[in-house]
């Protein structure tokens, strides 16, 4: 199956190289994720053999693997994998602001693009019906690479 973004031609990731920040953290959710943006990305045309998983402990440690990735200057894109549930104290809120911020300073300083699919939810229910966001942040990332060219 080959995803599209709303109208739009399939988005090739022919030649390119992923990287992937995963948070064990949520580890059913975030499996889950981590397989439905490595079909995506393998359906678009990227080997296998060209994505780099980096497993960290929680959604906080992403942006650093992130960088960490960046910095090898290796990858033509990466993709944040990650679930926060809320819980019953505003830490929720500090995390998603640290996971979303330093995403997207990664992105801007080190000029790479980055498909961002950590859930923010409410609930577990809630997490097993976005699972798609997997795919949706891998393409998100490879139609970013292609403007970019």
């Amino acid at each position: 199956m080959q995803l599209k973004n709303k109208a739009r031609k399939p988005v090739s990731g022919k030649g390119m190289k992923a990287g992937i920040a995963v948070s064990r953290f949520n580890e059913d959710i975030t499996k889950k994720l981590l397989d439905a943006a490595k079909t995506a990305l393998q359906e678009s045309g990227i080997k296998e053999t060209d994505i780099t998983v980096l497993e960290v402990p929680g959604a906080v440690e992403i942006p650093y693997a992130l960088q960490e990735l960046a910095r090898t200057k290796k990858y033509t894109v990466l993709i944040a994998i990650g679930c926060v549930i809320q819980g019953d104290t505003p830490h929720f809120d500090y995390v998603c602001k640290m996971a979303q911020e330093g995403t997207l300073r990664v992105s801007l300083d080190h000029h790479i693009p980055i498909g961002f699919g950590v859930l923010t939810v409410n609930t577990e229910k809630q997490a097993r019906a976005r699972i798609h966001v997997g795919a949706e942040a891998a393409m998100a990332a490879l139609e970013l690479a292609n403007l970019k060219k």
